[in-house]
């Protein structure tokens, strides 16, 4: 695998590569990369021929500055995982590579922005699209590669390339699980054993929805999986909803793609989750 720290030296590489008209995939992460992480370089291999992968704990989307600081940075062990992964090249800047000191960003990603995750941390979807814009950028991917735990992030991230116009196609991945449902997660590490328990209402939750939903129950199926999390211990709700996977305004009987989604705390580790369930008339296995 191939390291590069620095824009110019990674675009002179990727040159090259793409005057062999090969197709560049590319994975942006923060680092700390779990199972999750890496079937998001698995399914880019079988998508393309030249797999770049970021490393880059991005400080404009964090609200809270000790979160920043406590964000794990296991680069060596990353590099290791990304290895045997077979990932072929590896991009990871220092913020000054990366950041002017005078810069501002402020892109209209609509209503978007101020719901579900927008509505708790202001702020954050900017700096999601400002270092996600600057990464399609500098390596010019045909596909980038991204993960459906984040779906609110995957829909205003889609929503900037539309906007700009911009080349890139995204691919959404799915969820990746540890055995018992949790959804796999950097933040995971936080978690006690105990709040590790606690953590599963989350995924069992969005399971029963799942099963049990249909376009007439959404009213009392919402009602019922907050019940369900208020009731488990150490898990601090922060919101359910239903919605549109289209805008994430809340669903009606008549809405035609859904997907629920959850935010909580448990212990002291915000998590999230979703599962999709209607994708136009039909409901999701």
């Amino acid at each position: 695998m191939k390291k590069f720290t620095r824009k110019a030296a990674l675009q002179q590489q990727l040159e090259l590569v793409k005057a062999e008209g090969k197709i560049v995939g590319f994975v942006p992460t923060m680092g700390a990369l779990h199972a999750g992480h890496l079937s998001l370089i698995k399914q880019a291999q079988h998508q393309c021929d030249v797999v770049v992968c970021s490393i880059f704990v991005n400080p404009t989307q964090f609200n809270d500055p000790k979160d920043l600081e406590i964000y794990p940075r296991p680069l060596s062990a990353d590099i290791a995982k990304l290895e045997e992964a077979g990932c072929d090249i590896l991009f990871n800047p220092e913020v000054s590579e990366m950041y002017d000191d005078d810069e501002s960003w402020h892109v209209d990603i609509g209503e978007i922005e101020g719901l579900l995750e927008g509505k708790f941390r202001p702020g954050h979807y900017q700096g999601v699209t400002q270092v996600v814009f600057k990464l399609l950028e500098i390596v010019t991917p045909d596909l980038a590669f991204f993960g459906q735990k984040d779906y609110q992030q995957f829909l205003v991230i889609q929503h900037m390339i539309d906007l700009l116009e911009l080349p890139e196609k995204l691919v959404m991945c799915p969820i990746a699980r540890e055995p018992d449902g949790l959804a796999m997660s950097s933040r995971n590490i936080h978690l006690s054993a105990a709040d590790r328990q606690h953590a599963l209402i989350l995924s069992k939750t969005l399971n029963l929805v799942k099963r049990n939903f249909n376009s007439d129950n959404i009213v009392q199926l919402k009602h019922d999986a907050e019940a369900a999390i208020a009731a488990e211990p150490g898990v601090d709700l922060a919101y359910f909803e239903i919605a549109d996977a289209k805008t994430l305004l809340p669903a009606d009987k008549d809405t035609e793609t859904l997907v629920a989604l959850v935010a909580a705390t448990v212990g002291k580790t915000r998590l999230i989750d979703n599962v999709l369930l209607k994708s136009g008339d039909k409901v999701e296995d």
